[in-house]
């Protein structure tokens, strides 16, 4: 099975994108024409699913299909299919937004091959008055500022759920964008896109607003990405999976490494023990929590694979990470804000293990984020995740808040870069941001809204550390734990509990070391195939 593309591209990309495949040959013409195809094509899937529920379009193929056209491209691919649904046989009507003695180019073309067989319409909010179905062709992903509310056909956006009407929205729904704040936007039952998903519909608040989000391939050679080099991914196995570690037969826990997770106190040290477990069920070798003395008694009833080591002072810690053995350190679950929380991160970021800091460990440094920077960039470097959500971001670094950022990418990237470390930017579109100048993030999508639930964060910290432990460089090991993540709520389903993810992460591992293992054959295959020719 062909594996679907990752790469997702800005909005300017998109446009180069185009440019390109024109350079290479491929008429703009044909690219208009595919993308009214796909169009059509989806629209007579809605067509049918209507019918099949009973919906407006039941038993009766040429109830209306309103198609909204705007006065750019977007448009233009709503005028390839109308003609194509009139020639098969639908009842089409066609609404423009501004006048077709306006349009340009191929949507000029498209315009003119459409009043060859129907009319042109001027928009109105009564257009979908008796509609089956709306294709919203109205602004694509060109659209340059918000609708706002004084726009004539705001209150057209409201209608079609109110009157049960399905939207299919070309490109993107009519009102988002990557660029500025939605005032208003059509709410899409389908949106088609082509050759590549944008942010916007990964992103929230836009995902929200695309439905089901069918990717659809017009002609634009995938060469194209050779010279856009986009830095966007969406969190899918085949980023990461080449790297994935496996136990081989040999293997012993030491080569799968040794992980620590610090625990709070007392009442605070159920956080450590989600970690702790997380990390031992995601594969590696030992796991031990560093224990205050007065939670040791709560740690050693409810642990038993997972070894304590009592400690007070940071400079006991300290001693416990001389071990060299210990190569990946999870701070901050329950560890309280303060000082002896700083303290303890600065020893773990000097032990030369790999990192992750979790909750208590960012909260703990609002007051000032130059000695957590300067701990994380000093030399001998190691790896280092931090694991946020949006508030403790803004906690730590308050200065984000005043940029105009619409989404969980650019908290992300810009404190990635600007602390020197990869960072999770925790949230429904969990983004994970590797600390280069360079664009260079994954956006997350497998999560269910089950995982919003106490202790879940604590979880997903502890699969981070588990697989850096083993060797996994940050940036996939993040990837790679927040895909697991995801996907072990999704198995578990409505009624999940943070202590229940840990022991769905095998029956997630049994299915990707399948894949991994034939992901590695067929890469010996192809080698050995390489070398006899």
């Amino acid at each position: 099975m062909k594996e679907r593309p990752l790469e997702i591209l800005t909005n300017e990309q998109m446009a180069e994108a185009d440019r390109l495949a024109v350079e290479m040959g491929v008429p703009s013409l044909t690219l208009m024409e595919n993308a009214g195809r796909a169009v059509a094509d989806e629209a007579e899937k809605l067509v049918d699913q209507a019918r099949m529920q009973g919906g407006h379009l039941k038993g009766n193929q040429n109830a209306r299909i309103v198609i909204l056209c705007g006065p750019g491209n977007n448009g233009g691919d709503g005028f390839v299919a109308a003609r194509l649904l009139k020639e098969r046989g639908y009842d089409v009507a066609v609404y423009l937004h501004g006048s077709v003695e306006k349009l340009k180019g191929d949507a000029a073309t498209n315009a003119k091959r459409w009043l060859e067989m129907g009319a042109v319409e001027a928009a109105s909010t009564s257009i979908l008055d008796g509609a089956g179905l709306l294709i919203d062709a109205l602004f694509g992903t060109g659209l340059r500022r918000p609708i706002h509310a004084n726009f004539e056909l705001i209150e057209l956006m409201a209608q079609p759920c109110a009157i049960g009407c399905p939207v299919l929205s070309v490109d993107i729904p009519s009102g988002v964008s990557e660029a500025f704040r939605i005032e208003a936007s059509f709410q899409a039952d389908v949106t088609v896109t082509f050759f590549r998903k944008k942010l916007s519909h990964l992103l929230y608040p836009g995902r929200a607003l695309c439905g089901e989000v069918v990717l659809a391939d017009i002609g634009i050679p995938s060469a194209v990405l050779t010279k856009i080099d986009p830095g966007f991914h969406e969190n899918d196995f085949p980023l990461w999976l080449s790297g994935f570690p496996i136990p081989g037969r040999q293997s012993h826990k030491y080569e799968r490494g040794h992980a620590v997770v610090v625990s709070g106190g007392g009442e605070k040290s159920g956080a450590a023990r989600l970690g702790a477990r997380a990390a031992l069920r995601v594969g590696a070798g030992l796991v031990t929590v560093a224990s205050p003395t007065d939670a040791v008694a709560a740690n050693s009833s409810q642990l038993t694979a997972i070894t304590i080591r009592p400690f007070e002072q940071s400079s006991q810690f300290a001693f416990l990470l001389e071990d060299k053995r210990i190569n990946a350190v999870l701070v901050g679950p329950g560890c309280g804000v303060g000082q002896q929380t700083r303290d303890l991160v600065m020893v773990a970021l000097a032990s030369g293990a790999a990192v992750v800091l979790d909750a208590d460990a960012i909260t703990s440094f609002e007051a000032d984020y130059h000695p957590l920077r300067d701990a994380i960039q000093a030399k001998p470097r190691r790896p280092v995740v931090l694991t946020p959500h949006r508030g403790e971001l803004l906690r730590l670094l308050p200065k984000l808040g005043e940029r105009k950022w619409y989404s969980n990418l650019g908290y992300a990237r810009t404190a990635g870069t600007f602390l020197d470390a990869v960072v999770v930017a925790k949230g429904p579109d969990t983004v994970v941001a590797m600390p280069d100048n360079g664009p260079v993030a994954a956006i997350n999508t497998n999560a269910p809204p089950w995982l919003a639930t106490a202790g879940s964060g604590d979880v997903l910290a502890g699969l981070i550390t588990g697989l850096l432990a083993q060797g996994m460089p940050a940036f996939e090991a993040a990837c790679a734990a927040v895909w697991i993540h995801g996907d072990a709520a999704a198995r578990f389903g409505p009624g999940l509990i943070a202590e229940d993810l840990p022991e769905m992460v095998p029956e997630v591992l049994r299915d990707l070391y399948a894949r991994k293992q034939a992901h590695d054959d067929k890469e010996r295959a192809a080698h050995r195939h390489s070398k006899c020719n």
